[in-house]
């Protein structure tokens, strides 16, 4: 369905048989971002549109950490704001908890050359959490609740409507696997919710982006990364296991990815065993042919691996 917020496809110039190699190669570049530029905006759009995540008169608080996601989004939901089919605002909003050595002059430069308005919160959480968290333990998950508080409650003084956060598809993904592995839950990551104080709606713009593209958009932009090694926490091992896992699946076996985010979103409760999700104590038979019932007998029909795009059509 076509939408103010997906622009429509431009054609691409043709390029001319007797180019030099160097401008060959330079318009191939050119076209390949445009391609992606395109991308990024449509799959942004798409998102926003699926989950309803922005509205008429929306103030979006839009969370910059100075990472390549944060970024990203920010650039991508600027260009988004021009093509619109509704009015909003974005406010970029930093917080800057103090740990040693945060070049604190890199966002608000580069925020004003931009020209968005924007809020710098300073709060030295970093002092806090090494106090309370031993030498050596990981500092994220106090770090995490902290940061949270301090957002909510700038949110609330500048009258934010949405608080949009730059996790992407690749980040989805994981943060179900790491529930289902480690915490015993199949939850994840999704696109749109109320915050845990009840008070926000939390978005997730960039919930169809891959990282992959996210990493390339970064480069050809230069933006001003900030490292995230600052405050010397130790790194989230299970989630690195979990990123790396996903990532030689899908060298293994192509397509596996995009299969396993589209099944996100095509969850069958009564194949599952929640009896909080299906009503199982009452079921009975109906003589009425059920779409989902399920084929007790039957081996099921899945995807050959490494068959192109990882997906293959059984006719039933």
């Amino acid at each position: 369905m076509n939408s103010p917020w997906i622009a429509p496809e431009i054609a691409e110039a043709a390029q001319a048989a007797d180019a030099p190699d160097a401008a060959a190669r330079a318009l191939k570049i050119e076209r390949e971002t445009h391609k992606l530029e395109k991308r990024l905006c449509r799959q942004v759009g798409q998102a926003i549109m699926d989950f309803g995540m922005i509205e008429e008169g929306d103030r979006v608080m839009v969370c910059v950490s100075g990472g390549k996601d944060s970024y990203g989004m920010l650039d991508i939901l600027l260009k988004m704001q021009h093509r619109a089919p509704v009015n909003f605002e974005l406010i970029a909003v930093n917080l800057d908890q103090k740990q040693p050595g945060f070049p604190d002059h890199i966002l608000p430069a580069y925020l004003k050359q931009l020209g968005v308005p924007f809020h710098i919160e300073t709060q030295d959480t970093y002092s806090i959490v090494k106090k309370v968290i031993p030498e050596g333990k990981t500092m994220c998950s106090l770090c995490s609740r902290l940061r949270r508080g301090i957002l909510y409650r700038v949110a609330d003084e500048l009258k934010i409507t949405k608080i949009a956060l730059g996790h992407h598809r690749d980040d989805m993904l994981q943060t179900f696997f790491l529930n289902m592995f480690f915490g015993g839950k199949l939850k994840g990551m999704p696109p749109k919710l109320v915050s845990d104080d009840g008070g926000h709606i939390v978005i997730r713009p960039l919930a169809y982006v891959t990282e992959k593209d996210l990493t390339r958009w970064a480069a050809h932009r230069a933006f001003p990364i900030i490292p995230c090694t600052l405050c010397g926490s130790q790194e989230n091992l299970q989630r690195k296991q979990i990123g790396n896992m996903l990532r030689d699946w899908e060298k293994q076996y192509p397509g596996r990815i995009e299969s396993m985010f589209t099944a996100l979103q095509n969850v069958v409760p009564s194949h599952l065993m929640d009896t909080k999700r299906h009503d199982f104590q009452n079921i009975r038979t109906t003589g009425v042919p059920e779409p989902e019932g399920d084929t007790a007998f039957d081996a099921p029909d899945l995807p050959t691996p490494g068959a192109p795009g990882g997906v293959q059509l059984v006719q039933l």
